[in-house]
């Protein structure tokens, strides 16, 4: 049942889909993360722009962002992420399907990044390419994954999400530069005994949103308009309404999909965007935080990489045990979200 409740950004906000995990059942086997070792502190920005560790602290939660060196390519940091993931799902590569690799910071509009790191890893064969719904593109290439463990068409599929967003951060601008970070997560999907894995989705995009949050040039496109330095620009006061309603929205959909009571989520994983987000939303949803998984002070915004960042910390602090309830949720640019609810295997 689709729930109407408007998103506020627009006065005819879309019905929400959300469907039932059908076929083979699939879950996570095992995640990885790799983020740059540089970090610049809010103290370091208030040497670079006029802002203060006070302002960025309170308005997004955030303290730190890892930011890659200049010349570091999304390739590296989703490769780092792929091996972690392999590792701790005890899979080597060559029993890879399918690479998938969600990015708004591919290295150029072509090859795509999954395949470079098919190469890297030496996994001849398997299907391998990218997702582009900016940070929503995780949540979007795990859908894909399910799917074709689903209809058996693959039996293993390495999802990653990695992001080199500082290359596109405009450093005199307080409002973005502040916010984002780079970095790489990843998970092995694998089929599931009955009962276990994903258990419905809710997925979408309103393209009537597409001027919220941009890069480069919107009116004619960056390659038309040969921008040779796009940099990320966004409404934050829309994108903000947008997100904490679209973040109730669709929990309430994934849960009655699958049957849960919104009460019997163990573990919510959302994407970073901003603390005062996730709390607004977890407030509504009425989630405690102790139930809640928030690494936004330590990386920042990392895009497709985040959701992944923040439950690999989640796996790694024992906060997810076999039988939990999980739900990941996204939205970004686009606008475009995507939510998954769980039980972990």
């Amino acid at each position: 049942m689709a729930i109407t409740t408007s998103y506020r950004t627009r006065s005819d906000a879309v019905p929400l889909r959300s469907f039932k995990a059908k076929g083979r059942p699939s879950a996570i086997a095992g995640v990885g993360v790799h983020a740059p070792e540089k970090v610049i502190t809010n103290l370091d920005l208030e040497k670079m722009m006029d802002t203060s560790d006070k302002w960025i602290t309170e308005r997004t939660g955030i303290r730190r962002r890892h930011i890659a060196e200049p010349g570091t390519t999304t390739f590296e940091l989703a490769t780092g992420a792929a091996r972690s993931a392999l590792k701790a799902a005890g899979i080597a590569a060559k029993d890879l399907d399918m690479i998938l690799v969600g990015t708004s910071s591919p290295d150029g509009p072509f090859p795509s990044v999954a395949c470079r790191v098919q190469n890297e890893l030496d996994a001849p064969g398997a299907v391998a390419w990218d997702t582009l719904a900016a940070c929503t593109s995780f949540v979007y290439a795990l859908s894909i994954a399910d799917s074709f463990i689903a209809t058996e068409r693959a039996d293993t599929v390495l999802v990653i999400g990695a992001e080199v967003l500082s290359r596109m951060l405009d450093y005199s601008d307080r409002g973005t530069a502040v916010i984002f970070g780079d970095g790489a997560g990843a998970a092995v999907v694998r089929a599931a005994p009955k009962g276990a894995g994903f258990l419905s989705w809710c997925l979408g995009s309103d393209g009537r949103g597409y001027a919220q949050v941009t890069c480069g040039n919107i009116e004619k496109g960056a390659y038309a308009a040969k921008d040779t330095q796009p940099f990320i620009d966004m409404v934050g006061p829309d994108v903000f309404k947008f997100a904490v309603d679209i973040f109730i929205r669709q929990a309430t959909e994934v849960c009655q999909t699958a049957g849960v009571a919104l009460d019997d989520i163990d573990l919510w994983v959302p994407h970073q965007a901003n603390f005062r987000i996730i709390d607004a939303a977890a407030r509504r949803i009425g989630l405690p935080m102790e139930r809640v998984a928030v690494n936004i002070d330590e990386y920042g915004n990392t895009s497709s990489a985040s959701i992944p960042l923040a439950l690999e910390e989640a796996v790694r602090k024992g906060r997810v045990k076999s039988g939990d309830h999980v739900l990941l949720a996204g939205f970004g640019s686009g606008l475009t979200w995507g939510a998954t609810l769980m039980k972990w295997a």
